[in-house]
């Protein structure tokens, strides 16, 4: 495995620095700040002190002058850690970490053919808590708690409140896996599991581990991205000592979004026998071009991170603005065919609604 960033600009963020507007820190600073002492801020920390203020988050970027083209949406909102604010360009509107958590105006556009519940995960929730939409594997919504809102969630309009297992549904889930023996695998998601504090997801892994039809757990989750210390030393003891194959897929979608300090992390998830994978989500005027997607998937594979996924929008209502044209994904595909090893392709696929899998995107059909 490669253990090397391509050549980047260093861009190890300090909380402080990001309060303060200042993405990088100055030679004739004074002050000590603790993200960069040998005890870094806490993931805990970091987690409570997101930005969720658009006037705030808009002073730090020196972006004022666009708020005309913002509106306060009044349940999803802005919530983005500061962590990963200091990686966005200042004075860039178009800065495509930004773009992804920006509420837009075009938000409130109402488009046919989307919806609040794109992928019909209603519809197969047969407990509380409990998906199982996929023959061998099941997903659990551990948390409705995210640190980071992106515009383009499929679940942005998810009943969590109705859907939060609590503890006496743990035995229910557990009861259910063992009335059905395909079950070999569960995934963790939500929100974002690792929002957890390590004790309760600790609870969640010792009751799937007492199944001993599971044989993988997966964890679907976007925290070391934006928070990379959540990838803390008892946490990743704890999935290195698991007796289930520990596969941690983490969501990028942009090679900005890991700097060397999200890479250090990484490497050491990898380092200890945890399998690493990523999924994107093409984006219209974000990562829709070939020279985006080959420098994110090199990115991740210097992070230890095998790309696995590339979806196509789900039509989530809200989002119509994100989405791009099935042909351009395609054109876009064959592109990447050609200047990435095959290793470094993930698979272009889309999630459709009472599909019992994800579907592959015909790559012959537009071609």
């Amino acid at each position: 495995m490669i253990n090397h960033l391509p050549e980047q600009k260093n861009k190890q963020i300090l909380i402080t620095s990001v309060a303060t507007g200042s993405s990088e820190r100055n030679s004739n600073d004074k002050f000590e700040d603790k993200a960069t002492s040998n005890q870094p801020i806490s993931w805990q920390t970091q987690v409570a002190d997101v930005i969720t203020d658009i006037d705030q988050l808009l002073a730090i970027l020196e972006l004022s002058d666009i708020k005309s083209e913002l509106y306060i949406p009044k349940g999803f909102g802005l919530r983005v850690p500061k962590a990963f604010v200091a990686k966005m360009k200042k004075g860039d509107p178009k800065d495509p970490l930004l773009l992804q958590v920006l509420p837009s105006k075009l938000e409130q556009a109402k488009i046919s053919g989307y919806v609040t519940d794109p992928l019909a995960e209603n519809e197969q929730n047969p407990i509380k808590g409990l998906l199982h939409k996929y023959h061998s594997r099941v997903l659990v919504t551990v948390t409705g708690a995210c640190a980071i809102h992106c515009r383009y969630c499929f679940r942005q309009h998810f009943d969590y409140q109705g859907n939060l297992p609590k503890s006496e549904q743990l035995e229910l889930i557990q009861d259910y896996i063992g009335q059905h023996p395909e079950i070999r695998e569960v995934l963790l998601s939500g929100g974002d599991p690792l929002s957890l504090s390590n004790r309760r997801l600790f609870l969640w892994l010792d009751a799937l581990e007492a199944l001993p039809q599971i044989s993988t757990i997966r964890i679907h989750t976007r925290l070391p991205i934006v928070i990379p210390e959540r990838l803390d030393s008892e946490l990743l003891s704890r999935l290195q000592a698991s007796r289930c194959q520990i596969v941690m897929v983490v969501h990028t979608n942009h090679a900005n979004e890991i700097d060397e300090h999200t890479a250090n992390y990484l490497l050491q998830a990898r380092q200890k026998g945890i399998t690493l994978l990523n999924q994107t989500v093409l984006l219209a005027g974000i990562n829709d071009s070939v020279s985006v997607q080959v420098d994110l998937s090199e990115r991740l594979f210097a992070a230890g991170v095998l790309p696995y996924y590339l979806h196509l929008l789900d039509k989530v209502e809200g989002a119509a603005h994100f989405d791009m044209t099935q042909r351009r994904a395609v054109e876009l595909y064959w592109e990447m065919l050609q200047q990435l090893p095959g290793y470094l392709v993930p698979k272009l696929v889309q999630e459709l609604p009472n599909r019992p899998f994800k579907t592959p995107v015909d790559l012959y059909n537009h071609y």
